[in-house]
């Protein structure tokens, strides 16, 4: 596991999977979202209020499959976060109070550069937390790498895990 990202060291891991969304108060939870290559993780935690949540989206827009954006709204870029956004809203968060963290968006499978999804997913998700008036304070995007997602809704401290290699984001 991660170096004890709650204040009581005795975490209760909540997974985040693939086109999915979590929002907690939880103070002992630690969301996780495991191989986000392509794939953008979002980090919302608000400490006025103690609420963190997480977003696993694949694919920039809803648009792309509108069928299944009415299923899965995570899936996507663009929808996932403004219902992540929306749900936290919803629960007391403020647009002002709100942390963003972002992981993702690699190069994986494209050795050539066909589809470009990790960097279409990186433009959608600045343009949506853009126009929510919403700035990002840490990232680590790009590369080649698949990273592993933790957020301690306790101290919304978020932790990647790339390998053999951890550290705080």
């Amino acid at each position: 596991m991660i170096a004890s990202p709650s204040p009581t060291g005795r975490d209760v891991l909540r997974t985040v999977s693939i086109s999915e969304m979590a929002v907690s108060r939880a103070r002992e939870e630690v969301l996780v979202t495991y191989s986000l290559g392509s794939c953008i993780g979002l980090s919302l935690f608000d400490p006025r209020i103690g609420l963190a949540g997480l977003l696993h989206s694949m694919l920039p827009q809803a648009s792309m499959d509108l069928e299944k954006a009415r299923r899965s709204p995570a899936m996507f870029v663009d929808q996932g976060v403004q219902v992540l956004l929306d749900s936290m809203l919803a629960l007391g968060a403020s647009r002002r109070t709100l942390v963003a963290k972002v992981a993702g968006g690699a190069t994986v499978f494209d050795d050539r550069g066909l589809f470009r999804i990790g960097e279409r997913n990186l433009a959608m998700l600045r343009k949506v937390l853009w126009k929510n008036e919403i700035l990002i304070a840490a990232q680590d995007v790009g590369g080649t790498k698949a990273r592993t997602m933790y957020v301690s809704v306790a101290t919304g401290r978020v932790v990647l895990r790339s390998g053999t290699e951890q550290g705080e984001l």
